[in-house]
């Protein structure tokens, strides 16, 4: 009888024995480090890492272990995220082998893609494990808790974010010049009566006698007279040549004057051997020897020995007589003036009494004269009306339809843009704006990459740099920007003090403002301050009561 219960008693305890060696037991929060905790959300993902440890005598050493981190929210969806195998020391296989008897440490990175229920969520890892060939349960651990989604405000930020308006050109006063050429015949300078009946100075003296007839839209600066001889011939005589040019010339334009009942300055002066006209004629040529010309003016600075070692080429000084020497014996008369607009005004005025007789530049130029935005959108659908291949107008109204939160209106009329005209920057700008607007960042991109020369880029660049989690750089971007994306930005990058004075500027602050606001001084530890901006923010946005409940970045102060 002894001898059978000794029996039993060994069978028993082998059995035992074999039972205990497939197990693996339960592992606790105490095993793992998650960093961030709680998980925070970037650039629409939510990364983590997981710093775990196997303690020593768990992993068995035929044990296969995987380990699948989890974002468990709303009850009931999971989201799985990447997962990591570990082996015991008698597995052939390729994974990260965990010691029977001292344990193991490992790091893994997981990444879950993110959406707004996450924000009260639970972070489980579980665990698939085998020991030889049979399945071993091995519970599931939390080892994190909610989600701080504060990068994802953007999409909320970016709504009174300013669009990228296409600027008008229009100037009052714009400089104008008008120029006459008048020829000479070798070494003479008398003003040949042909000369002074050629098209070129007879519209400069149209334009005297224009400028003396409208003086409220025309303003006469100078007049420039530029006598010249051709560096053939002997600098001496050349000198003298160009100063009797320049002389006649000069009387000639003196009695235009007079007879136009025009006083102004003349701005008299001569070139003796005009080399530089001379080489500009050359270069545009197709003479024969053009080359070797050149280049003996790049060799020779003296005149005489330039002149010299041209002559030698007779072939192509030939040319040079006949072609290039008799067009730099001239004089050019140069009226220098301004033109002068319409003042505001008489640009309201003629808006109202016949638009069309405004130029495009003035129309434009109108909607920049009044502060009310449906007045500005009553110029600019004017201005499309009149101008339908100007793009400029399209864009703006667009950028007046996105600052109202009418982003598809606003993309139509961006879209309209491109259509006049593919290349605007303003117009691809804002369809990247409304693209984030959307949530849809890798459109923008290729929208913002088409807009280099963008006016406000920076703006639209700042927030594509924030919704890509490129905090620093958004920060840049924005530099004295003061907005609500600019203050996200600041705060994300962990520049208080500058979010703190960027909120404190924003134009039209919001329900927003207010938000962000509790949020820079929830992270300050000022509750008291937290609470009465987020008071102020549901008063004006009573909708962000339910966000504000599950921000734990609020926790404590919501409530």
């Amino acid at each position: 009888m002894q001898k059978n219960n000794f029996l039993l008693l060994s069978a028993a305890s082998m059995l035992l024995l074999t039972s205990c060696s497939s197990k693996l037991g339960e592992l606790s929060a105490d095993n793992f480090n998650v960093v961030p905790n709680p998980l925070e959300a970037q650039a629409g993902q939510v990364p983590a890492t997981i710093n775990g440890m196997f303690p020593e005598k768990y992993m068995k050493k035929k044990a296969v272990v995987t380990v699948t981190p989890e974002l468990r929210y709303a009850n009931g969806k999971i989201a799985k995220g990447t997962s990591a195998t570990f082996q015991g020391e008698k597995v052939e296989g390729n994974d990260q082998t965990i010691s029977y008897l001292v344990g193991g440490n490992y790091t893994m990175k997981t990444n879950f893609k993110y959406v707004p229920e996450m924000q009260k969520s639970d972070m489980y890892l579980t665990f698939n494990a085998k020991v030889g060939k049979k399945n071993v349960e091995v519970p599931a651990v939390k080892v994190a808790t909610g989600v701080i989604a504060t990068s994802e405000l953007y999409r909320n930020t970016i709504n009174n974010a300013q669009g990228c308006i296409a600027e008008d050109a229009f100037q009052r006063v714009t400089e104008q010049k008008q120029e006459a050429n008048i020829k000479f015949l070798i070494q003479q300078a008398n003003l040949r009566k042909s000369e002074l009946q050629n098209n070129s100075v007879t519209e400069f003296v149209k334009l005297l006698q224009k400028i003396n007839a409208d003086q409220e839209g025309l303003n006469l600066s100078n007049v420039e007279v530029s006598a010249y001889a051709s560096p053939d011939g002997g600098e001496k005589l050349n000198d003298k040549l160009a100063n009797q040019r320049k002389q006649n010339s000069e009387k000639y334009v003196a009695d235009q004057l007079k007879k136009a009942k025009i006083e102004t300055e003349i701005d008299a002066k001569y070139t003796a051997q005009d080399w530089e006209g001379f080489q500009e004629l050359v270069k545009a040529s197709n003479i024969q020897d053009k080359d070797v010309i050149l280049r003996v003016l790049s060799m020779y600075k003296d005149p005489e020995e330039r002149e010299k070692q041209i002559k030698n080429m007779s072939a192509g000084f030939k040319e040079l007589a006949d072609g290039i020497l008799p067009e730099l014996r001239r004089a050019r008369l140069t009226i220098n003036y301004e033109v002068i607009g319409r003042d505001d005004d008489q640009i309201e005025d003629q808006l109202k009494e016949d638009a069309t007789k405004l130029s495009v530049e003035e129309m434009l130029y109108s909607a920049t004269l009044t502060n009310k935005v449906n007045e500005q959108e009553a110029r600019y659908k004017k201005t499309t009306e009149v101008y339908p291949n100007d793009c400029r107008a399209y864009n703006n109204l667009a950028t007046i339809e996105y600052a109202r939160g009418n982003y598809a209106a606003a993309k139509n009329y961006a879209q309209k843009a491109l259509s006049v005209n593919p290349k605007s920057a303003e117009a691809n700008a804002n369809l990247g704006l409304i693209a984030l607007q959307a949530g849809d960042a890798a459109t923008a991109e290729n929208y913002i990459a088409k807009a280099a020369d963008a006016n406000g880029l920076a703006e639209v660049l700042g927030n594509l740099h924030l919704a890509q989690g490129n905090y620093a750089l958004a920060e840049q971007d924005f530099n004295k920007v003061n907005s609500n994306s600019a203050a996200l930005a600041q705060i994300l990058n962990k520049n208080y003090s500058a979010a703190e004075k960027t909120l404190n500027n924003v134009k039209n602050a919001d329900a927003m403002t207010d938000y962000l606001k509790a949020v820079l001084n929830a992270r300050q530890g000022n509750k008291g301050a937290a609470k009465n901006a987020l008071a102020a923010a549901l008063a004006k946005d009573p909708s962000l009561a339910s966000y504000a409940a599950k921000d734990l970045e609020l926790a404590g102060i919501s409530k």
